[in-house]
């Protein structure tokens, strides 16, 4: 398997940043990594949150336990900032991982592009 195709695997199943750093480009890999992890942070506070809020109207008896009013809660909660900041988030997680992917695929093909000539000239 080549390396452009075993990073490009990588970032894409495991985790963006991860193929850059199969292809020892820490500095590529660290950099999306911890971009996924921030976005990762906001959208699963946000989601916890939103989470408990309504976790404490159903307990305290303002929203019944039903799953239609439940779910138009949760909508109306999502139509405010949180939703905000989870969908920004997310856009920026996705972009993040196709970046990774494409990147760690380039690099890798330079990569093999290198081993193919030096391979050549032995």
């Amino acid at each position: 398997m080549s390396r452009a195709l075993k990073a490009a695997l990588l970032s894409a199943l495991v985790f963006p940043g991860i193929g850059h750093f199969s292809l020892k480009q820490k500095v590529q890999g660290t950099l999306l990594s911890g971009i996924a992890i921030v976005c990762l942070y906001f959208m699963l506070t946000s989601i916890v949150e939103i989470a408990q809020q309504i976790s404490v109207k159903i307990q305290s008896g303002e929203i019944p336990l039903d799953v239609a009013r439940i779910r138009e809660s949760i909508s109306r909660q999502l139509a405010g900032n949180d939703g905000q900041l989870i969908n920004t988030s997310s856009l920026l997680l996705v972009i993040c991982w196709i970046v990774g992917i494409i990147d760690s695929f380039r690099v890798g093909r330079s990569q093999d592009r290198v081993d193919a000539e030096i391979s050549k000239k032995t």
